[in-house]
């Protein structure tokens, strides 16, 4: 089967990948980690990134009402094996279980900026400019 020339995940990445995120965000959702700082903020799972051999899942995660989310996303990789111990049960189908490496995710911000220069004055100028050539 040839291989695709693009550097994009596989479908079978992406799949992993899913399962890997919802086996995660139920883990923390049950409240199984000993932490204040991952107590006291719910933790959203935006996206788990799978390496190409599935042996290390990236979650980009969203700390929601803590005042420090680096902080929070320190607890999260300080406690990464016992999380990888508890999600495993979750995972059985998979060979290897994967190493958990958390990040901040930070689409959330790059919307709100793409949202902001959309609506800024100089765009809806250029995008006025646009609608007139069209009726001409």
């Amino acid at each position: 089967m040839p291989r695709s020339t693009t550097s994009g995940p596989s479908q079978r990445m992406l799949r992993v990948g899913e399962q890997v995120r919802h086996a995660l965000s139920e883990t923390l959702q049950r409240g199984e980690i000993i932490d204040p700082l991952i107590e006291n903020s719910v933790v959203s799972v935006s996206e788990v990134r799978m390496s190409p051999d599935l042996k290390i899942a990236t979650a980009f995660v969203s700390p929601l009402g803590a005042k420090d989310a680096d902080a929070v996303i320190e607890a999260l990789n300080k406690h990464a094996k016992f999380i990888r111990g508890r999600v495993s049960g979750a995972l059985r189908q998979m060979k290897y279980m994967p190493e958990f490496r958390f990040r901040q995710d930070t689409s959330f911000d790059n919307f709100a900026r793409i949202n902001d220069l959309l609506k800024s004055p100089e765009v809806a100028r250029d995008l006025d400019g646009d609608d007139n050539k069209d009726d001409e």
